[in-house]
């Protein structure tokens, strides 16, 4: 019986694909070294907060640059729990967060901002096969595909500013077989895929090779610098941290610094996994080149296979909830994943027979640039780096190195940059930030719905430099 038809999908194919998923990341699901608690104060020339990409990257390359400084980085939980290995595992060479997010801002920056972003790739996957991680890292390329008629103009304009190679509806069919796809923009150098969760382990254990100090269960919540030197207490009279310098890389977690607190919100994305596809299945939607892909919408969705052959399938339904709050409640929420399931088999509905194995959702650090946002504290001991928006797999190591330039105190090309130097606007405190952006969410639906055009509220955010592009 034919359960996908005329743009609709049955529930019961929904409910039945969703069945036997569990609540929980399948990145995570893998072996992960553990790491002790610290339980003694300890002394290091550099402190790290966070063990996410953004900290490992830069204990990892402070330990590189400085091999006789002790280095020491403190994770909450552990190593990659959050969003690193949360996320669809899509290593952008933008550290803009996407071209025309760039373009906007910094117009005057752009060709070096490319330039750098680029360069960053192309080290990453340098790095990752000089220190042997194995990350699974693939350098696919990516697509983006048009679903509805009015976004084919866009990618046409796109190749024709060479930004891509343009592939109109049979070309982009011939290669990956869905029903939904009008066209695509091939980029083929800006993007490698990963395993999140294996990379974060991977930094983990070169990180320890440099000679840094790595502890779990170590909860940052206080930064003292009345005296010569930071102290970080770890809260309930557990040990404390004394460090020369500190970087705070706490991505979307309650920031150890006041003035930081309303410059992030936590933004919830919603991801599927399937079990492993036969080689059948593989068959009838092609897709030989292993792409990253996603589709041209405001609210959009982005896949990939893995490495077993799986699709992981997210996006769309980004979600704020009032009060701004990281809470585990938010991550089962089974609306989401019957919309998501059921955009899937729109996509591809010769995989109606195909489970979900997992489903899960994590927390995006949001700003109101959508991209990494820097600054120095306390003397200019403490650096921090916050924002990116749910594109930070490969930004997080060019932020890393930003940080370690800022620490180090004379200019360098990256810390000169006009995006490093200027900070966004911050978020206004509740109830207006939820109105306005639930607002702002509401609206960008509607431009999706009507050929892209955008309201008075987002003409007015683009105006005031708030808008947001991708």
């Amino acid at each position: 019986m034919k359960t996908v038809f005329d743009g609709q999908v049955a529930p019961a194919l929904v409910e039945r694909a969703l069945a036997a998923s569990r609540l929980d990341s399948m990145w995570l699901d893998i072996d992960r070294p553990r790491y002790p608690a610290l339980t003694a104060p300890i002394s290091c020339d550099l402190l790290v907060v966070g063990g996410g990409y953004a900290g490992l990257w830069t204990a990892l390359h402070a330990a590189q640059r400085n091999p006789d400084h002790r280095v020491v980085l403190i994770e909450a939980h552990r190593i990659g729990w959050a969003a690193s290995g949360r996320n669809g595992g899509f290593v952008e060479a933008s550290i803009t967060h996407g071209l025309e997010n760039g373009k906007t801002r910094w117009p005057n920056e752009i060709e070096l901002l490319t330039e750098m972003g680029l360069d960053n790739l192309n080290g990453m996957q340098d790095e990752i096969e000089r220190l042997g991680l194995d990350v699974e890292w693939q350098r696919t390329g990516m697509l983006a595909v048009a679903t509805e008629q009015h976004q084919v103009e866009w990618l046409r304009e796109a190749a024709e500013d060479g930004e891509g190679e343009y592939l109109d509806e049979a070309a982009i069919r011939a290669q990956v077989h869905s029903p939904t796809y009008r066209a695509a923009l091939f980029e083929r150098d800006t993007c490698a895929i990963v395993h999140p969760a294996k990379l974060a382990v991977e930094l983990a254990r070169a990180c320890e090779r440099a000679g840094v100090q790595i502890f779990e269960h170590t909860n940052a919540t206080a930064l003292n610098s009345g005296g010569a030197a930071l102290t970080v207490d770890t809260g309930r009279g557990g040990p404390v941290v004394t460090a020369r310098q500190a970087v705070l890389a706490t991505n979307v977690f309650r920031h150890l610094l006041r003035r930081n607190r309303l410059h992030t919100v936590p933004v919830y994305d919603y991801v599927l996994s399937t079990e492993p596809l036969t080689d059948a299945q593989l068959d009838s939607i092609g897709w030989r080149n292993r792409q990253g892909i996603g589709d041209c919408a405001n609210q959009f969705h982005y896949y990939r296979l893995t490495a077993d052959n799986r699709i992981v399938f997210g996006g769309y339904d980004a979600l704020y909830f009032f009060g701004g709050r990281v809470d585990a409640k938010y991550e089962d929420r089974p609306e989401t994943y019957r919309m998501l399931a059921a955009h899937f088999f729109l996509t591809f509905p010769q995989l109606e027979d195909v489970n979900f194995s997992h489903r899960w959702a994590g927390a995006i650090d949001t700003n109101t640039r959508f991209c990494a946002h820097w600054g120095l504290a306390r003397d200019n001991k403490v650096a921090y780096v916050n924002g990116f928006t749910g594109l930070g797999v490969g930004a997080a190591r060019f932020a890393a190195d930003v940080c370690l330039d800022l620490l180090a105190g004379e200019p360098t090309p990256r810390t000169e940059l006009e995006m490093v130097r200027k900070r966004p606007l911050p978020f206004p405190p509740e109830p207006a930030a939820s109105i306005g952006i639930n607002a702002t969410r509401w609206s960008l639906d509607r431009a999706d719905h009507n050929e892209g055009r955008r309201n008075p509220l987002l003409r007015t955010l683009d105006a005031l430099g708030l808008g947001f592009d991708s």
